[in-house]
């Protein structure tokens, strides 16, 4: 039988309809699930810090599941440490349970921080239980040791899992937390209540909530700042003599907050504190945060002139990052979740000009003198003046392979190349700056290029706008047209010779050397307990003669020396600091070879240093051909 063209059409769609119907519908319904798993969810999570003494924290927390396969995290990638450094080898305790029996887990085999937990039918969420153990001695960031008997960092990321599937953003936390009895606290996360050592605090993002630690002790002094947005100095000590510190230092942490709002602006937080822990016994670093830092010094970090001296740059330097790592932010490290890894390309941005910018801010609200900051830029220009490993790794490589190269030891350090980013662009950026100034003849000025970038509108805690390459290269040219573009490459591929000084010598100073130690140099030995003696015979020495390296090219490596080994007698003499630096100071006089006996793995060798150039130190020096470009670069806006 023959059908018509309407008839065979007919039943062509009934045909169709009847194949893709369960198709449709397998669809429809995995749409309907989709929006199900994106439905508003809210996570509790209570943390019981009472165990800090004993270095333990203990987390519950409730989450929204379905039945089948619920996929967790354990936060990997955490922003500011610009790696994989989530401290999964401290998560212990871990369980699941759902109405009353525990449930069966395991760890994704391809990814240490995944978790994937069997959810039965008729479970509508998962309680999980953790515990995070503080370490004692190793550990990087917020994987290094954060408690001791008088006082805790909490660093949220260490405490929580979050579900796949959801942007940090997405996600909503409430949070308990219960101290240690008559424990302070100080945090930026909105506290709803607080009764006795129990605190509830406001649902917040999970982006806000690992990006706003929490500080408890029993020796807290809240230091206001400012006001309009609030702003304060919570600091946290194993003593209360720790927490003693001049008045004027206060003063000028209330000038720091005046002087970074003249460069920038504009403010991009509700309130900051300021939360400084000082510890013997948690690891020392400063961590970014939008309204707040976790800065961590030994316990006498403030109480001591000369220690206050030599770390005097890390607040500064972390309150930057609220405008430059934070409201702003490269486009590559800035990811929807704590999983998917950062590309650090552009840390010769976020940290370098952070840098530049932490240091100047710190001679503009007296924090540092003009002479102090000058000490530390000159020491800055000298240490990359004598990197040999620039002949191999560009600066770009220095920060393209953080992820992997962050923790990588003192010895060989020269060669290595570590992360240069830091101090070479305080180099570039002060060079950029006068750049600007000469192009403009004075009218302007990298500030010019901070109220441009980091500047308007003020507002609350958001990343606003990332950034690339091409971004900073426009601003600039905004501000004084230029060849950036070919000025920021050469800067980031370059292999030298030398470091990086056209900034100091076009701002009217110029490096020399010397064998007088200024006061920054003098100290910074003294504290570290070293010897350097990398401008004149290439070494750095612990003060038991222990090489901890040589600049490859100078004397010493030359003459085969190298790190690991230890000098044991100078000129036929048992070494001593003093004998050591005698010897260099006599050779100058003298024309027999600088001797040093070599212990290297159980064998002892004898080295003969043709050198008599005495002991070097480097200083700043003024050029008088110049104006002082430098000097107004660092005056009180």
């Amino acid at each position: 039988m023959r059908l018509s063209c309407k008839s065979y059409l007919i039943s062509f769609l009934l045909f169709v309809l009847i194949v893709t119907a369960p198709i449709f519908a397998k669809e429809k319904s995995a749409v309907r699930q989709t929006a199900a798993a994106k439905a508003p969810t809210l996570i509790t999570m209570s943390v019981d810090a009472t165990d800090a003494p004993r270095k333990i924290f203990h987390a519950r927390l409730n989450i929204p599941a379905t039945p089948g396969t619920l996929t967790l995290y354990y936060p990997k990638w955490i922003p500011g440490e610009h790696g994989p450094t989530g401290p999964i080898e401290d998560l212990t305790g871990l369980k699941f349970a759902a109405n009353g029996h525990d449930l069966k887990w395991r760890r994704d085999l391809q990814d240490g921080w995944k978790f994937h937990v069997e959810v039965p039918a008729g479970v509508t969420s998962v309680e999980a239980s953790l515990d995070f153990i503080a370490p004692v001695e190793e550990g990087i960031y917020t994987a290094g040791p954060s408690a001791t008997d008088k006082l805790a960092i909490l660093s949220w990321n260490t405490l929580l899992l979050y579900p796949a599937g959801w942007n940090s953003d997405d996600l909503s936390y409430q949070l308990s937390l219960q101290l240690p009895a008559g424990w302070k606290f100080a945090t930026p996360l909105p506290v709803a209540s607080q009764n006795g050592a129990q605190i509830e605090f406001k649902p917040t993002s999970l982006t806000e909530l690992v990006d706003s630690p929490t500080v408890t002790g029993e020796y807290m002094k809240v230091v206001p700042l400012a006001e309009n947005p609030h702003q304060e100095l919570d600091i946290t000590a194993d003593s209360a003599a720790a927490l003693n510190a001049p008045e004027s230092l206060f003063d000028n942490y209330k000038d720091l907050t005046e002087q970074a709002y003249k460069l920038f602006g504009a403010r991009h937080f509700r309130d900051y504190h300021f939360i400084f822990t000082l510890s013997d016994h948690v690891a020392h670093f400063g961590l970014e945060h939008h309204e707040s830092d976790d800065s961590r010094l030994p316990e006498r970090g403030i109480s001591d002139a000369t220690y206050r001296m030599l770390e005097i740059g890390l607040l500064p330097h972390e309150y930057v990052h609220s405008w430059n790592g934070k409201y702003r932010r490269p486009a590559d490290l800035t990811t929807p979740d704590y999983e998917k890894p950062m590309q650090t390309d552009l840390l010769w941005v976020y940290e370098g000009l952070t840098s530049y910018l932490g240091d100047v801010l710190s001679a503009r609200s007296g924090l540092r003198s003009p002479e102090q900051y000058r000490d530390n830029l000159g020491m800055i220009a000298a240490m990359l003046d004598h990197r040999p490993g620039r002949t191999w790794r560009n600066l770009q490589d220095t920060a393209d392979g953080v992820p992997s190269m962050q923790n990588a030891p003192d010895q060989w350090v020269s060669w290595r190349r570590p992360l240069d980013y830091y101090e070479e662009d305080v180099l570039n950026w002060l060079w950029a700056d006068t750049i600007i100034r000469q192009q403009t003849k004075g009218a302007k000025s990298i500030d010019d290029f901070c109220h441009l970038f980091y500047g308007e509108p003020s507002g609350d805690p958001e990343v606003v706008k990332t950034y690339t390459f091409d971004d900073i290269v426009n601003a600039l040219n905004q501000i004084a047209p230029y060849d950036w573009r070919g000025f920021w490459t050469e800067r980031l591929t370059n292999h030298g010779p030398g470091a990086p000084l056209g900034g100091v010598e076009e701002s009217g100073w110029k490096v020399t050397y010397d064998e007088s130690r200024s006061e920054r140099a003098a100290a910074w030995e003294d504290e570290r307990k070293e010897i350097n003696a990398e401008y004149s015979v290439g070494l750095l020495l612990q003060a038991d003669g222990t090489i901890i390296d040589t600049v490859e090219g100078m004397p010493a490596a030359k003459a085969g020396i190298g790190p690991g080994m230890k000098i044991v007698a100078v000129n036929g003499r048992r070494y001593s600091e003093q004998v050591f630096r005698s010897a260099l100071d006599e050779g100058k006089t003298s024309s027999s070879p600088l001797e040093l006996l070599v212990e290297n793995t159980d064998y002892f060798i004898i080295y003969k240093i043709d050198y008599h150039g005495g002991q070097k130190y480097p200083h700043l020096v003024r050029d008088e051909s110049k104006p002082d470009m430098l000097g107004d670069i660092i005056k009180a806006r």
